[in-house]
């Protein structure tokens, strides 16, 4: 395929037969997606169906890659061609115009001696590259055969008039230098066309090859994407260390990751402790921490300590494949502002040939010379190639798709590209969108006497016996010894009861007031702050308040404010209780909500905005919002979320951040941009160039346009589309990372040891602890105070007591070192 017109055709040819039931093809890639009923053909009669319409095919096996394969072996062979073509064309306008500008003429090919000469030397140079581009004969030709013209069959009609034409006056001088008419012989000599039709091929070619190489640069961020994974993976195998390739990895295997490595598959850490760089994935820039049972990504790179992990997703389920061949299905597909190229392109061909047809018809009618009305028809041919107009589209989402998947913003299709620029309501998911999704203890407030550590111990001793999703909150908080719990009963909807030294209620207002106790009113900044509140009390008063609050992500607040900049109507919609939702309505400035929304409705309301004429964006990682997600106009899932959120999205964010959300929609308005002012160029330069090269201009300004200026415009109209949208690559994506640290450059090797520490009991003793630690050179340290624990890095040599030291001085004990 060469241009907009040869998708055109084929889409058009296979979508009549039978058995087809949609067909899309992409210029840029040369690749043809097809659905088709299996009862009624199949990949065979596909492959004949193109065939039969002038190209071929062949199905793309499971491992090629199509926006990125053989773009190589393509550029070598055009450059081939090109400087071939040049080597014959850089004599051949010296023999044909050298002495129009005065340079040394050969004594052979001078005088009435040597006229035949110059004419014959002229076609004998540009028969080898008139050979060396057939390929544009062939193509063009048999398109015509299939009633189906291109590019190729415009070039090709253009430079075979002009061999035609210059065979014709060859013939007519020989025979005048036969008949001794000297004069005519001479007159017939500086009409030949041999150097138009040369030059033709020759410019065509390297328009070609400039095209071929912007497009190899649109692919570059797919390439560096498959370039992250590595092809060879350390395996256990009966405790044994075995370097095996990366395709041999299966679920359950245990893989060793080194420092420096790059994660083979994902998976889950068995055992260590390091830091990975995961920004190829995620645009996350700063190392993120990785311990027993986190999460690793494929093509995460180790920074630090050795790890073990379990093998959960190899092959193709990997992040990393996943997210090329998201990438790849989005490059290649069609946006909907492309169809109006489609439908010009299916006819745009067959009418320029008529018009040139018509344009020399019309010259010729109005007495000028032949050579004058060829010259204006093959000019019409050659400057109104369609290659920019099938461009203008696919490379602006290709740059644009591969500029994302850079930063960790993933686009499923171009479609999804162009509807986002048009949305009016952005609806956001509370849990997991606009909060952590993890709920944390906010307040201790005792009421009788009792102190806050000793209410939160009570309460979390209790709940250690429950499964509600609570419970956890309360265990993390706690950093006491908890004693064991007797006769524990939890009533469903309202608390647990258990006995200690003596009988605990914990649960909410109503189960404690079931046990007749009375109490004063809840403090009015716990009643409206949206918070969880559980009531802890014995068998006579009341002990104290635990609240308990799902928070904010650090930046949420940010990117509402920011969707409301753009214009856009941002609406939360959560399962949670009215109270708690109005709570986050009145932080976050919000107009409207849906709070209580059961997860079978949070669907029918994404339709009933719909219905009231907004295009909606549903952002959400849950299972529960896959319908609501396949329901909005887009869908975006947070790349922390479940596989079947992010299957039935649009985009997917890799990282757990609503601001990267900004950075979607600005990079789709960008490139949606791009895309209409490639149309508008590849429309206005065909507007514009067909009459200057149909001559319209002539009998006014004495303007025309030869058939060589023509074939150098039509060449680099596509190479400006591409150039333009090659610009999308110096987007800056908001908010912009922080920069990777620099490591030291050192020749030690990085160490990470962990501290096992006494005596902390809060926050702040974890964070003196940490202070202490990191204000030694060399030191990067992070304490954990639910398990007592100080990770540190080392990035230069520090010993076990100095580190003790750091510790002791902050006042707390070392019990161990690993």
């Amino acid at each position: 395929m060469t241009c907009a017109a040869c998708a055109t055709n084929i889409e058009r040819h296979l979508g009549k037969q039978d058995g087809i039931r949609s067909v899309q093809v992409q210029l840029l890639t040369n690749t043809m997606v097809v659905t088709y009923d299996a009862a009624k053909t199949g990949t065979e009669q596909i492959e004949s169906m193109v065939e039969q319409a002038g190209y071929e095919a062949s199905v793309q096996s499971v491992a090629e890659h199509p926006v990125v394969r053989k773009p190589d072996l393509e550029v070598r062979s055009m450059q081939k061609r090109f400087w071939l073509s040049v080597v014959f064309l850089i004599p051949l306008m010296y023999v044909s115009m050298g002495h129009m500008a005065g340079f040394p003429f050969p004594v052979f090919l001078e005088g009435a001696a040597g006229i035949q000469v110059f004419v014959l030397t002229q076609f004998l140079l540009t028969l080898p590259v008139v050979y060396l581009n057939r390929t544009f004969f062939q193509h063009g030709f048999k398109s015509l055969l299939h009633l189906s013209p291109n590019m190729d069959a415009l070039v090709a009609t253009g430079a075979s008039a002009s061999m035609v034409y210059g065979i014709w006056v060859m013939f007519q001088l020989n025979a005048a230098a036969g008949q001794g008419d000297v004069l005519k012989a001479f007159e017939l000599a500086h009409n030949l066309y041999f150097e138009s039709a040369a030059t033709i091929l020759t410019l065509v070619t390297l328009g070609k090859l400039l095209e071929v190489r912007s497009k190899g640069k649109t692919t570059q961020a797919i390439r560096k994407l498959l370039d992250l994974g590595p092809k060879t993976a350390t395996v256990l195998r009966s405790g044994v260390a075995v370097e095996m390739p990366v395709q041999e990895v299966q679920v359950g295997d245990e893989v060793v990751l080194k420092p420096g490595q790059s994660a083979p598959v994902d998976g889950v850490v068995l055992s260590g402790r390091s830091s990975l760089d995961e920004s190829a994935l995620t645009g996350e820039s700063l190392p993120v921490m990785k311990a027993e049972n986190d999460r690793i990504l494929s093509a995460s790179v180790n920074q630090t300590g050795s790890l073990i992990y379990r093998a959960t997703r190899v092959g193709a389920d990997t992040t990393l494949a996943q997210m090329i061949r998201l990438v790849e299905e989005a490059s290649t597909s069609k946006a909907p502002i492309s169809r109006l190229a489609d439908r010009i392109s299916r006819i745009f061909v067959p009418v320029v040939m008529l018009l040139a047809l018509v344009a020399t018809l019309v010259w010729l009618l109005l007495g000028y010379s032949f050579d004058f009305a060829l010259s204006i028809g093959i000019s019409v041919l050659v400057i109104s190639c369609p290659c920019a107009l099938g461009l203008a589209t696919p490379v602006a989402i290709m740059v644009g798709t591969g500029k994302g998947a850079s930063g960790g913003l993933l686009y499923k299709s171009g479609a999804a590209l162009e509807t986002v620029q048009r949305v009016q309501a952005v609806v956001l998911d509370k849990t997991g969108t606009l909060t952590t999704g993890k709920p944390v203890v906010t307040d201790v407030l005792p009421v009788s006497g009792m102190r806050a550590e000793e209410l939160l111990r009570v309460a979390a001793a209790l709940e250690s016996r429950s499964e509600h999703p609570l419970a956890k909150a309360l265990l993390e908080a706690n950093t006491r010894e908890l004693p064991e719990v007797e006769r524990f009963e939890a009533i469903a909807g309202k608390g647990v009861r258990g006995v200690l030294d003596k009988t605990y209620f914990v649960g909410n207002e109503v189960f404690i007031k079931e046990q007749g106790l009375a109490f004063e009113e809840v403090p009015i900044m716990l009643a409206h702050a949206g918070k969880t509140l559980l009531f802890v009390a014995d068998e006579t008063c009341l002990l104290g308040i635990i609240a308990v609050a799902d928070e904010l992500k650090p930046g949420s607040k940010q990117a509402v404010s920011a969707l409301q900049e753009l214009g856009l109507e941002v609406i939360m919609l959560t399962g949670d209780r009215l109270e708690t939702a109005q709570a986050l309505q009145k932080k976050l400035n919000l107009s409207q909500i849906f709070a209580e929304v059961l997860p079978v409705d949070k669907e029918k309301r994404i339709a009933w905005l719909q219905a009231s004429g907004k295009s909606v964006m549903m952002v959400g990682d849950g299972i529960n919002d896959a319908p609501a997600l396949a329901r909005a106009d887009v869908g975006v899932a947070i790349g922390a979320g479940s596989d079947i959120a992010i299957e039935s999205a649009d985009i997917v964010l890799m990282r757990n951040d609503l601001n990267d959300l900004l950075s979607a929609i600005r990079l789709s308005k960008a490139v949606i941009r791009n895309i209409r002012q490639n149309l508008f160029w590849a429309f206005f330069y065909n507007i514009l160039g067909i009459p200057l090269a149909a001559g319209v201009f002539f009998p006014v300004f004495g303007w025309t346009l030869s058939p060589m200026f023509a074939a150098a415009a039509m060449s680099l109209s596509s190479v400006t589309v591409v150039a333009n949208a090659l610009r999308l690559r110096n987007f800056k994506l908001s908010p912009s990372p922080a920069p990777i640290p620099s490591l030291p450059k050192t020749d030690f090797i990085m160490k990470t040891k962990v501290l096992h520490i006494e005596g902390m009991s809060c926050m702040h003793c974890s964070g003196r602890v940490e202070k202490s630690l990191n204000a030694l050179d060399g030191v990067e340290a992070t304490v954990r105070l639910s398990d007592k624990i100080a990770t540190v890095n080392l990035s230069s040599e520090v010993s076990d007591e100095l580190l003790i030291k750091a510790v002791t001085d902050a006042g707390y004990q070392v019990v161990g070192v690993e």
